[in-house]
């Protein structure tokens, strides 16, 4: 049975940092800044089993143009006990306890070829994005991120309401090709951007295992990030937000889908 705390105390803290460490190899957060947080509005949460934590998570008071909403800065489980469906127990722990401190929105960012953190952000919690930030973190040498430009996607998720994605009949789907030992790679990003046209629809490929793509081929892995960032930024820049991330049943790639921000009937949030 996996329990999801409420974590206050500097005692609670400290037993997340060493699964910090052993999440993403890197030093934890402070304990000086994290129960600061936790006293002003931000939460941070354990998943247990038993006594020991297997997974975290943590926010912290976010504000702009008037407007407050809660930053959530970082989600992580142990390897061993991934893929169980702890990730998204934490965020909907999350959600119920950010409704009672009255936020109404959250906001994070993650990697946008990470296509299992597109899935849980998009098409199961329901966030959307329209904001793509490059080399956001700046140089990282973590075992995530070392060797690429940190590229994020800064996600939007609508605590208080349901968005519900429009069907549209204008589509397009941006091409890819196999190229050695059947490894996905993007086409010429020029030619697909202008075949957008009046669609008010567009899907764009992803790998779906990106880490194991990195570990394979790390020069095809920077192509993947600097012609998404193109396609993505571009995108945006026409009005198209990501609702969802479609995944194959066989193959090497997945699918975003984005529409035109106003068939989602909502604003951008500027932040």
């Amino acid at each position: 049975m996996v329990e999801i705390r409420t974590l206050h105390t500097t005692h609670e803290l400290q037993l997340v940092q060493k699964l910090e460490k052993t999440i993403w190899g890197m030093e934890p957060i402070p304990i000086h800044q994290t129960i600061t947080a936790v006293k002003n509005g931000g939460l941070m949460l354990g998943a247990f089993i038993g006594d020991e934590p297997v997974g975290v998570s943590y926010s912290f008071p976010g504000y702009t143009n008037g407007k407050s909403y809660l930053c959530s800065h970082l989600l992580g489980v142990h390897p061993d006990c991934q893929h169980k469906g702890i990730g998204r127990k934490l965020k909907e722990e999350q959600k119920e306890a950010a409704l009672k401190l009255g936020y109404t929105m959250m906001t994070w960012t993650y990697d946008p070829l990470e296509s299992k953190n597109a899935y849980l952000n998009l098409s199961k919690l329901g966030g959307i994005c329209s904001t793509y930030v490059e080399n956001c973190y700046g140089d990282m040498d973590d075992s995530l991120n070392a060797g690429l430009p940190t590229d994020r996607f800064k996600l939007e998720w609508w605590i208080d309401r349901q968005f519900i994605i429009p069907k549209c009949e204008k589509q397009f789907k941006i091409s890819w090709e196999s190229v050695q030992e059947g490894m996905p790679k993007l086409a010429d990003v020029d030619s697909a951007l202008s075949g957008i046209g009046d669609c008010d629809s567009v899907y764009v490929p992803v790998p779906s295992f990106f880490q194991e793509l990195k570990q394979k081929d790390k020069l095809l892995v920077i192509d993947w990030r600097m012609k998404t960032r193109k396609i993505f930024q571009t995108l945006f820049a026409k009005g198209f937000v990501a609702v969802a991330l479609e995944r194959e049943q066989t193959g090497p790639v997945h699918y975003y889908k984005l529409v035109k921000q106003e068939l989602m009937g909502v604003e951008k949030h500027e932040n």
